[in-house]
């Protein structure tokens, strides 16, 4: 009879660690469960924001900003987030194009960048002519 009952322990500790690690397992699976969720979710507001875009933009003022978003990701999801608020509240009458774009961007950068911009462009704009001449 003491071996019974004590086969019967074993028997129900063996039992209760394996439902222990499984409860563990599945506590790792669910967390992975929810970063995958995430990031699922990530993906799927990505992709209807890459859809709003291409709605709102020109495949030319697109690239620019792609190009643009190497160097000032910031920057460039700030202008994307204005552009689809502006295109959700229905207040863009047409698509932006890269002349409408290029001039948002200077609107988005600071002062004296503007300043060191446009000097930049005179001069390069001077030296142009005189090399025609």
């Amino acid at each position: 009879m003491a071996d019974d009952l004590e086969a019967l322990r074993r028997k129900r500790l063996a039992e209760l660690q394996q439902q222990q690690q499984a409860s563990q397992q599945m506590g790792g699976g669910a967390d992975m469960q929810a970063a995958y969720q995430q990031e699922q979710a990530k993906a799927e507001m990505d992709a209807q924001k890459q859809a709003i875009l291409r709605q709102i933009m020109t495949p030319e003022a697109r690239e620019r900003l792609t190009r643009l978003k190497m160097s000032r990701k910031e920057m460039v999801e700030q202008i994307e987030a204005q552009l689809i608020m502006l295109a959700q509240s229905g207040r863009l009458q047409s698509k932006i194009d890269d002349a409408k774009l290029k001039q948002l961007l200077m609107q988005m950068q600071p002062k004296n960048a503007r300043q060191l911009s446009n000097a930049y462009n005179h001069e390069s704009i001077g030296t142009v002519q005189r090399r025609e001449r």
